[in-house]
């Protein structure tokens, strides 16, 4: 039987590694960019309301049924408390819009569509290292919208467990990304990379490969689990 799969934020980075990865797979997935689609990729603007469900509604139009949902989809972007306070308060809504509410709102939509199919099912929300070890003093918003992630991803395993409902979270550190490059760049490499005992950032294949484990081969014991990709740069 053939897997559906609904990938986010895959035009790009970790994204576009995990429509590569599941390439060689027999599944068949649908993608998703912020602004162009095609019959690979839906459009969908997450920054507006309604943007994560009408994505949900034509990923299912066209695929039928979805067994497996990848929420990769986020931004990064500063928000320095020198902003100007309605600044400020815009970019921490924004990057929670993205990065938390529209994940949880496929999340739901997730859930909700396993159980009234009665169908096994798994989400993978790619959260972040930030998560745990938190971020720069620019980047307060997106730590804890990773940190929200984690925490749903784990709330979702342990309340749907016994529908064949699993939900596994990854935290990648720094992942050579278009938004990895321009941080690196930003704030001295060297000085970052020092704080990597493996000695480089991941590669966005390493996270993929994670990916594609967690979505078709992990064991169903397995689900809660927060799988850490950042060459022992933060160890829990």
């Amino acid at each position: 039987m053939t897997v559906h799969i609904l990938a986010t934020g895959t035009s790009r980075g970790i994204g576009r590694a995990i429509v590569d990865r599941f390439a060689s797979t027999p599944v068949t997935l649908i993608g998703h960019a912020s602004r162009s689609g095609d019959d690979a990729t839906i459009a969908a603007d997450f920054a507006q309301p309604g943007g994560a469900d009408a994505l949900w509604r034509e990923a299912l139009d066209r695929l039928g049924t979805i067994d497996v949902l990848i929420n990769n989809a986020g931004v990064f972007e500063p928000a320095p408390i020198d902003l100007p306070d309605a600044a400020w308060t815009a970019a921490w809504e924004r990057t929670m819009r993205i990065n938390l509410t529209a994940s949880a709102e496929l999340c739901r939509l997730a859930v909700r569509h396993f159980q009234e199919s009665k169908r096994p099912g798994r989400i993978i929300n790619v959260a972040s290292r930030a998560a745990y070890r938190g971020d720069s003093p620019a980047h307060w918003h997106y730590a804890a919208s990773k940190a929200g992630m984690v925490a749903m991803t784990k709330s979702i395993a342990r309340g749907y467990a016994r529908d064949g409902i699993l939900a596994f979270a990854v935290c990648p550190g720094f992942t050579m990304t278009g938004m990895a490059e321009e941080y690196l760049a930003s704030r001295g490499g060297d000085a970052l990379l020092a704080d990597i005992p493996l000695g480089r950032v991941a590669d966005p294949a390493e996270v993929a490969e994670t990916i594609r484990f967690l979505a078709l081969d992990a064991p169903p014991s397995m689900t809660g689990a927060v799988i850490d990709i950042n060459g022992a740069s933060y160890v829990r």
